[in-house]
């Protein structure tokens, strides 16, 4: 087990064994369970400041995702949600909020349209649900920049372009904290550096998300980073609309991450959100 400094007081990480592989998370605090899924590439780390201003009220738990961060990679065809059902259910906890940015966000929406019953509300951050589309040229031209140094083994200018989504389409990276960039581009580097060139993709979609999303009964909210490219806030518009309770909303001066990038503000719109699910459910 290893203690993380930041929370060492409650939080050390955990270990969830698994049919393929050990499962890493941090499980913080007491209270209705509040559960926080990390973005493609990255770790539980991205939640810092959420374990932070949340864990004296919640149980807050923050799983990293099968081949990220400190967790196991696959070697056999996995869904992403199931692996977060069998954690939930392990800990005997739901159902919990789920909170999600991009990938982590897709995760929660299929937790939701597959295990229902470990779900009491669901938000996303610059996504809509697993099955993402990109239109935006912008999207397209970083994305496009990412593969073809991938496919040369170059694994400082993918990193280059997963970072740029922190700035989005209408900032520079300069423009964004050098912390903040920082971080993102050290969790991005320890999860791509566990993975070999070639090695299969093992994750298992899960199917007609878009098309299963109105049957999603529990509140629904986007928080989306106001700076971010189009394609990620039409898809998590597209969502709150397809559900019968959900809503958006910006966090001003900010992309892809709102969570790291204004965490202030961001808090802010979760607490009031997980207030009115308290009111909504009578706990």
């Amino acid at each position: 087990m290893v203690v993380m400094p930041a929370f060492a007081e409650h939080s050390e990480t955990h270990w969830f064994t698994t049919s393929d592989g050990s499962l890493a998370y941090r499980d913080t605090g007491k209270g209705q369970p509040l559960v926080l899924l990390h973005a493609g590439f990255f770790d539980h780390s991205m939640w810092d400041d959420q374990t932070r201003a949340f864990a004296p009220h919640y149980r807050v738990i923050a799983p990293d995702a099968r081949g990220h961060g400190a967790s196991a990679n696959a070697t056999r065809p996995f869904r992403p949600a199931d692996d977060l059902a069998a954690l939930l259910r392990r800990l005997d906890v739901g159902p919990a909020v789920l909170v999600g940015v991009s990938m982590g966000g897709g995760t929660a929406v299929d937790t939701a349209l597959e295990h229902p019953e470990l779900v009491r509300a669901v938000v996303v951050s610059g996504v809509g649900t697993s099955e993402p589309y990109f239109e935006d040229p912008w999207s397209l031209e970083v994305l496009g920049e990412q593969n073809r140094a991938l496919a040369a083994g170059d694994i400082e200018g993918w990193l280059d372009g997963h970072v740029r989504f922190a700035a989005g389409p209408h900032r520079s990276l300069g423009d964004v904290d050098a912390d903040l960039a920082h971080r993102l581009r050290a969790m991005a580097s320890r999860t791509i550096s566990k993975h070999a060139a070639g090695e299969p993709d093992y994750r298992v979609p899960v199917p007609q998300t878009w098309r299963r999303a109105a049957s999603i009964d529990v509140p629904v909210l986007a928080i989306n980073g106001a700076l971010d490219v189009s394609d990620h806030i039409a898809m998590a518009e597209r969502l709150v609309h397809a559900v019968p309770d959900g809503r958006a909303v910006s966090v001003e001066n900010t992309a892809h991450f709102p969570n790291m990038e204004r965490p202030t503000e961001f808090n802010a719109l979760l607490a009031g959100f997980l207030e009115r699910c308290a009111v909504r459910t009578g706990r």
